[in-house]
């Protein structure tokens, strides 16, 4: 009878360019948390009337004045690149995430610029499932992202006049989930295209962005590297390379995907104005939005005033941060309860949410049985509803927690 750990490392290597284990510990684990059909079903309205919700609020957020996004904690740099509609979807690939709570789910944010964990939904997870002789809920979905992927290129060349237009996606290079995460994502376009890593990228003001063989580049796939990273590159002579960059994609000399609208999405203040405009009423919003708003939004302001006069239990997030970074959980009174260890994101304004409840499961790791609380990642293509999948860690879900697949009865 073979062990937990030998099934599961001879599983994972049998998948190519996967990162099953990640800093030196177990990441994607030889489990599977199962879903009932209707479940699956229900996180898919959810995410759909969430993605609604989200993407109608851009519309409002390009015509407020600047003060108002400055005091959203935008980077005076980026305000006009925020405004720029250049794809019909405010984000090709974001994903929702999401916590099970006793009142059905609560959405906690959107990554819309550059989420993760796209190959574990949109391919592992039906390894798995195989394995597991279970179905696979995200069964279609990798065509979906096929489509979605090359789609949104067509889209942003449209117009451009190109015949052979280069394509580049790009990423860290010494950072193996970011790097085989773009290069899955442009295998499965099946676009003539090429992989450059970040750091060979050359720019020239005002003229455009050139790979390392000094071929000039008319779209930029950076499905890992977010904008606010970006806007503080500087090269060796401390020119302002990122703003160069986004003023490339303003003059239309270079294509951007995720597109801009989708770092409009990703500032965590957008969950302030959303129930602002909720809490007063507001007639921008349906009546029937309204509801989706009370029922899967969690209460969410630029200061926690509101939470230590209720004595609430709140989250405090940074408005731009990824991976649970800087996050602290504050108990009703203001006492600090949980903090990430990781602190890369203190000089952006913060962000005061309720804090909910998740659910606690148990699963079989290399550490043996253990309980932690249920995140679910629920990716939106084009803004529709599309894989969805599990990590399962500690109160605050970091780069640390675990990689859980889902899986449905009735499988072969």
């Amino acid at each position: 009878m073979k062990s937990y750990q030998e099934k599961r490392r001879e599983f994972y290597k049998g998948i190519a360019d996967f990162w099953a284990d990640l800093y030196g510990e177990e990441y994607a684990l030889f489990d599977v948390h199962m879903l009932e059909e209707e479940e699956v079903r229900t996180i898919r309205l959810v995410s759909n009337r969430v993605g609604h919700v989200f993407f109608k609020v851009c519309q409002l957020l390009r015509e407020v004045p600047d003060e108002t996004l400055i005091e959203m904690g935008f980077p005076i740099e980026t305000l006009s690149f925020l405004r720029l509609k250049t794809h019909q979807a405010e984000s090709v690939i974001a994903r929702l995430d999401l916590i099970p709570t006793t009142k059905g789910y609560k959405c906690i944010e959107i990554n819309a610029d550059t989420p993760t964990f796209i190959k574990e939904l949109f391919a592992v997870n039906g390894e798995v499932c195989s394995e597991f002789s279970l179905e696979n809920p995200n069964e279609g979905m990798e065509e979906r992202l096929r489509q979605a992927v090359r789609s949104s290129i067509m889209e942003g060349l449209e117009g451009k006049g190109l015949i052979t237009p280069h394509i580049v996606f790009t990423a860290h290079e010494d950072n193996i989930e970011d790097r085989e995460t773009v290069k899955y994502l442009m295998q499965l376009s099946g676009l003539p295209s090429k992989f450059t890593p970040l750091h060979q990228l050359q720019i020239q003001k005002g003229t455009g962005l050139f790979d390392e063989e000094g071929r000039r580049i008319d779209v930029l796939y950076r499905q890992t590297f977010p904008i606010e990273n970006l806007l503080f590159d500087r090269d060796e002579e401390n020119n302002p390379i990122g703003v160069w960059l986004l003023e490339l994609v303003e003059q239309g000399k270079l294509v951007l995907i995720n597109p801009p609208s989708a770092f409009l999405l990703q500032n965590k203040a957008v969950q302030a104005v959303i129930w602002g405009l909720h809490e007063e009423e507001h007639p921008f919003f349906t009546e029937e939005e309204h509801q989706w708003i009370e029922e899967y939004f969690l209460p969410t302001y630029l200061e926690a005033e509101l939470f230590l006069q209720k004595d609430l239990s709140y989250v405090k997030k940074p408005s731009f941060g990824r991976e649970g970074d800087t996050v602290e959980i504050f108990r009703s009174g203001g006492e600090l309860a949980h903090a990430n260890t990781e602190r890369n994101y203190t000089n952006y304004d913060a962000v005061y949410q309720k804090y909910v409840q998740s659910q606690t499961v148990n699963f079989k790791s290399e550490k043996g049985l253990q309980k932690g609380k249920l995140l679910i990642g629920s990716f939106l293509l084009n803004g529709k509803a599309a894989a969805l999948g599990c990590r399962v860690g500690g109160e605050i879900t970091d780069n640390l927690s675990y990689y859980l697949p889902v899986g449905m009865k009735g499988g072969r």
